[in-house]
């Protein structure tokens, strides 16, 4: 065991100045390394691709996947609601339809030209319908792209490696897909993921 004599002499030696200054030095440098461990740990977290997405990103740009613009035959669904082989629409929508269209597995007699004083709504007429919610399919060439695709009266195109905003007009649309009458031409490459305006892009194989 440590006696008396030995430990008096120990906590004298720690006293003198010298002991003092190795102590300091010995605090500091734990502290030093301390943050340089931490500094060392960020860097190398800095390092792994999941921070360096926004940055791979900007390198090479965002992935993306596009549709080709080609004119085409397609067709869009139109909802009629039929009661005993009628129905009545609005004046912003009666432009769709017309005598021969088929609406499932039946077809559109006529449409009015006028509007009905009862109901304020052109009346169409349907043969062998069952009543109920049916879609006519309304036949049309021209671009054809997802309604999801679509921001506001914008959709994004392929402008050498960005991507840019393309003001369209709509001609007619469904749930799922939107006939465009102005604003692309065959060969556009509209960009179905979310991108902004002047963002680099890359387009997905």
């Amino acid at each position: 065991m440590i006696n008396s004599e030995k430990i008096e002499q120990i906590v004298s030696k720690l006293k003198t100045r010298k002991s003092k200054n190795i102590i300091y030095i010995i605090l500091i440098a734990c502290v030093v390394s301390a943050f340089g461990y931490r500094f060392y740990t960020v860097s190398q977290e800095n390092n792994f691709d999941v921070f360096n997405i926004i940055r791979n990103h900007n390198e090479n740009g965002v992935p993306v996947d596009v549709l080709n613009m080609k004119k085409t035959d397609g067709v869009l669904l139109e909802p009629l609601t039929v009661k005993n082989n009628r129905a009545y629409v609005s004046g912003a929508r009666v432009s769709n339809f017309r005598g021969g269209q088929k609406v499932d597995d039946c077809e559109i007699v006529s449409v009015s030209k006028n509007i009905d004083l009862d109901s304020g709504m052109y009346v169409i007429k349907t043969a062998s319908c069952k009543n109920g919610l049916q879609y006519v399919e309304i036949v049309a060439k021209g671009f054809y792209v997802p309604v999801s695709a679509i921001k506001g009266n914008n959709v994004y195109v392929v402008n050498g490696d960005v991507a840019n905003s393309r003001e369209i007009v709509i001609g007619g649309r469904d749930s799922q897909n939107a006939l465009i009458k102005q604003g692309l031409s065959d060969g556009d490459i509209v960009i179905l993921s979310d991108v902004k305006d002047n963002q680099k892009v890359k387009i997905v194989k």
